[in-house]
């Protein structure tokens, strides 16, 4: 992602789950999260995983009922009790598609 002050590329590891071609992502600190609002000045995220890259276009979610599918996607795969740890506000998600 960009900062949207610095303009600069940003690197920063992030939980997700991944379902079928659908990347899931939960701001840590909902829409507070600073890379959430870098993504929202400029909506576009790159992605990497090994040799693997690829460049999305997230779409918000603010839906109470669709964001808390999310926060199950990710207690599921993580934990209840790390994502409780870890994560202190649901009012946003992000969906991108991988293809």
């Amino acid at each position: 992602m960009v900062g949207r002050k610095s303009g600069r590329s940003i690197s920063i590891p992030v939980w997700f789950v991944l379902e079928d071609d659908t990347l899931y992502l939960l701001p840590v600190q909902g829409t507070d999260t600073q890379w959430f609002k870098n993504v929202q000045a400029k909506p576009s995220i790159k992605i990497a995983a090994g040799d693997a890259h690829a460049e999305l276009k997230p779409v918000v979610v603010t839906d109470a009922k669709q964001v808390a599918s999310v926060v199950e996607k990710f207690r599921a795969k993580y934990g209840a009790g790390d994502v409780k740890k870890y994560y202190s506000k649901f009012d946003v998600a992000l969906l991108a598609k991988l293809s």
